[in-house]
């Protein structure tokens, strides 16, 4: 029972902190027209690591060539 608990709490940790950074992640994608970034960001749980990259380094490049 404790372990089922345990897990539960961590599952929940995780998806708290993971869903606004995919939610972002998702806008900025859809914003500029960035399918190459949309599907993995959509498909893929990288529990927040790939959307926080995508959002303050990959998505900066482009703006920058403007």
């Amino acid at each position: 029972m404790e372990s089922s608990l345990t897990n539960l709490t961590i599952f929940t940790i995780i998806m708290v902190w993971s869903l606004p950074w995919k939610a972002i992640a998702l806008w900025k994608a859809a914003q500029r027209n960035d399918l190459a970034w949309y599907l993995p960001l959509f498909i893929l749980n990288t529990v927040g690591i790939l959307e926080i990259l995508y959002i303050f380094v990959f998505s900066k490049k482009k703006d920058i060539k403007k």
